[in-house]
């Protein structure tokens, strides 16, 4: 189904303001344009329940600065946040609910004494992924603190444009990729992506394991990285002891997407493939047609493939 109009990805970091403007189809995504602007110091620093944006009135100015080069009409945009903003988790829930409502009700008393937030003044989403033999549902969960994900919204809103959708980056990335993800039923994809190591295990195209970790300062090939891999995979054997990979997947920068690989192959026993974004989008004739090039604005075109 072809877009209604052209959609605007939103990644916003710590670093800067990435977006992206897409065009075409959902099979058939166009970047047209992309742009970028760059955060002095301490204007914003990702949390899960501190205020992020520490200087307002210099977010909104960046904010407005990357926007207006991408010279579009559309104020609509799909948002991409650090995964340090929120909590994601995979929950299984006993039974049925009749609506929506009731669902959010026994999710929050699930996660009550799970969760460092107060879950009263969190806003929490969920996609229901499978049913399982048992009848048990399997949910995938986002929370955020709402003073946090506020925050957000109206100093996107005070910069003249309209959040349809706010996302985390793992899942943006998924998004990207999701057609090359859905030839395989088994598969791990692996990511190093701006500061934050990432892994979504898929069994029959469904996430059955997640874990993101900050590793602010920590080069991508750095012992610490090995290990948080060997550790996460140790936890994903332990809690599906039958499951085969198939195939494992890694993104990385260019600059290190190499050696990234080798390490990956050296913690897993698997040869990884790397996934490029230009090879998951088709460039426009204004948009860098380059995986160097393309690559810092993956997780603002995935937001916008959400196609809200």
């Amino acid at each position: 189904m072809f877009f209604a109009s052209k959609l605007i990805g939103l990644e916003i970091s710590s670093v800067g303001v990435n977006c992206a403007l897409m065009d075409g189809s959902a099979t058939s995504s166009r970047v047209e344009r992309v742009a970028q602007s760059t955060f002095l110091p301490q204007t914003l620093q990702p949390s899960l329940r501190e205020q992020n944006i520490l200087d307002p009135e210099a977010f909104v100015a960046v904010l407005k600065s990357a926007y207006n080069k991408l010279q579009c009409k559309t104020n609509r945009v799909a948002v991409s946040l650090p995964d340090a903003v929120s909590r994601i988790m995979l929950l299984d829930l006993e039974g049925r609910f009749k609506s929506r409502s009731e669902a959010m009700d026994l999710i929050r008393w699930k996660l009550k004494k799970s969760i460092p937030l107060d879950t009263s003044d969190t806003h929490l989403d969920y996609q229901q992924l499978a049913v399982r033999e048992n009848g048990d549902l399997a949910l995938l969960v986002a929370i955020v603190s709402r003073q946090v994900i506020s925050q957000y919204e109206e100093l996107i809103i005070d910069a003249g444009l309209s959040p349809a959708r706010i996302d985390c980056n793992t899942f943006s990335l998924c998004r990207l990729f999701d057609r090359r993800l859905s030839l395989q039923d088994n598969c791990i994809l692996l990511s190093f992506y701006g500061s934050t190591l990432s892994i979504v295990a898929f069994a029959q195209g469904i996430p059955e394991f997640v874990r993101s970790k900050d590793l602010t300062g920590t080069l991508a090939t750095d012992s610490r990285v090995y290990m948080e891999i060997n550790s996460s995979l140790l936890v994903y054997k332990e809690r599906f002891p039958e499951r085969l990979v198939e195939s494992i997947f890694c993104v990385a920068s260019q600059d290190i997407s190499e050696s990234f690989l080798e390490m990956v192959a050296e913690a897993i026993g698997i040869v990884p493939v790397l996934l490029e974004t230009k090879g998951a989008v088709i460039p426009g004739n204004s948009a860098p047609g380059n995986q160097e090039g393309l690559f810092p604005y993956s997780a603002a075109i995935g937001a916008a493939l959400r196609g809200f």
